[in-house]
């Protein structure tokens, strides 16, 4: 068995980390699992990290031109989005366990079983889509009122909702196609295939929205016009791609037949992941209930301090995600003592990344606070979580690496018991317990948070250590 490459000697630190850079930008087939941990694992995180920021252009991009729209049109997307988390636990499941079985294939060496995964995925994929779409779209209206919209927001929203929710298949085989390229240790793929996608929504959007030259007019509905556009977009160059064999994973039309069996593995696997999401925004929106009872100010600066830190959340995913694939490939080449070298290292870069960021939200909540409201009641609220999040930024980092690295050998079911445990059966009666019957108000909820990712990490660490995930067979 041959030893994981080294590092390229001869170089400065600093000249090696910019050739890592670079390197990591121009994408190609690499052996992750027999290369050096610590250049495998910027090589693979720096565009996954670029890949998550990527995401979260679309939703950034809509509610930019739909805000000059007025409220109830914000409203639409709002309640569309709340409705949509069913979809996106199954989009991310489903590419969880699709990123796992693919690491595990490639690291084994079995490129075939790697592109028969791939392609189970993807048709797995597109029959849940059409089940959850094809309802969504006939009952979109329904749907809008049993959320509580007004008719304001009925009237301009049925059409929006119908068109996000029909075309919910642009959403789930955009991550289960960028899933395979992560699997694949070949991310840059994904990054390519969203900055078209993208670019697309941003030309379309004002266009569709405000009928801007040829284009119709269609207000907040020309919204959802565009971003499913552009992911449709995105999905047909993905399935190019691995028709061109642009990575290791490579389809040819000798694989188009459907293999229950293997569709089997990917539900069984994927089933955590589905789970582990719900229980997380599940856990969120109870909090949010909780903070309803302190009235706009409480619920207005939670809204803004989340909005804050999701800026540095999805940097953060998309590094842990690199230990997803790395232990994956890893194992899959038999190589168990690297799979978890290369957890530690990457939940070394993770902690100093998140840890910096706590800091700053330590030092200085005020002036990023100030860049979304001025109002001095939301302000004290936004300021004050930001405080108390900054304070378990360093636990949080290590609990998201050690949750990819389960997934990532395709225990999923770990971490969908810890998130239960310390979401639903910690964090909640603790931030109702603080915060009403303490009478701590926000604070009791901010301080159940950070009791909830401190033990996390903990549970978290105690488990990694015991190395079931390692024994684990997908």
């Amino acid at each position: 068995m041959s030893t994981p490459t080294s590092e390229p000697s001869g170089r400065g630190p600093a000249a090696s980390l910019w050739s890592d850079l670079r390197a990591s930008l121009a994408g190609g087939e690499r052996e992750w699992s027999r290369m050096e941990p610590r250049r495998a694992v910027v090589l693979l995180a720096v565009p996954m990290m670029l890949e998550m920021a990527l995401e979260s252009v679309f939703a950034v991009v809509d509610i930019f031109y739909v805000a000059r729209l007025g409220p109830a049109a914000i409203a639409t997307v709002g309640l569309t989005e709340a409705m949509m988390t069913i979809l996106f636990a199954v989009a991310i499941g489903l590419a969880t366990a699709t990123t796992a079985l693919v690491a595990r294939r490639v690291g084994e060496g079995d490129l075939e079983g790697a592109a028969e995964t791939a392609v189970q995925a993807l048709a797995l994929g597109l029959l849940v889509s059409i089940g959850i779409g094809g309802g969504g779209a006939l009952a979109a209206r329904p749907l809008l009122a049993a959320m509580g919209a007004s008719g304001a927001v009925l009237a301009v929203g049925t059409s929006y909702t119908t068109v996000m929710l029909g075309g919910c298949a642009s959403v789930v085989l955009l991550f289960l196609g960028n899933a395979v390229f992560r699997g694949a240790g070949d991310p840059v793929v994904a990054i390519r295939v969203l900055w078209a996608s993208n670019l697309v929504n941003l030309v379309l959007d004002p266009c569709l929205i405000f009928g801007l030259g040829p284009f119709p007019e269609l207000g907040v509905t020309g919204a959802a016009v565009a971003t499913t556009i552009g992911r449709t977009i995105g999905v047909a160059l993905l399935v190019k791609y691995l028709f061109e064999g642009r990575s290791r994973v490579r389809l040819r039309p000798g694989l188009l037949r459907l293999r229950w069996a293997v569709m089997a593995r990917l539900l069984r696997v994927s089933a955590g992941g589905i789970l582990q999401y719900l229980a997380e925004t599940g856990a969120w929106l109870a909090l949010v209930r909780v903070l309803a009872l302190f009235g706009e100010a409480a619920l207005a600066g939670y809204t803004v301090a989340i909005r804050i830190v999701l800026f540095t959340f999805l940097p953060s995913w998309g590094l842990s995600n690199a230990a997803a694939t790395l232990v994956g490939q890893n194992l899959g080449a038999g190589r168990p003592a690297e799979a978890e070298r290369s957890v530690w290292l990457t939940a070394r870069y993770n902690v100093a990344f998140l840890g910096s960021v706590g800091l700053a939200f330590l030092a200085v909540p005020g002036p990023l606070v100030r860049l979304f409201t001025r109002d001095p009641d939301v302000l004290a609220v936004a300021v004050e979580c930001l405080r108390w999040l900054g304070a378990s930024y360093g636990f949080f980092a290590f609990g998201l690496v050690a949750i990819q690295a389960f997934n990532g050998a395709g225990d999923t079911a770990t971490p969908m018991r810890l998130k239960v445990v310390c979401y639903w059966l910690w964090q909640i009666p603790v931030a109702w317990l603080l915060s009403v019957e303490a009478g701590l108000g926000p604070r009791g909820v901010f301080a159940a948070i950070v009791s909830a990712e401190v033990l996390l990490a903990a549970s978290s660490l105690v488990l990694f250590r015991r190395g079931r995930w390692k024994e684990k067979v997908v």
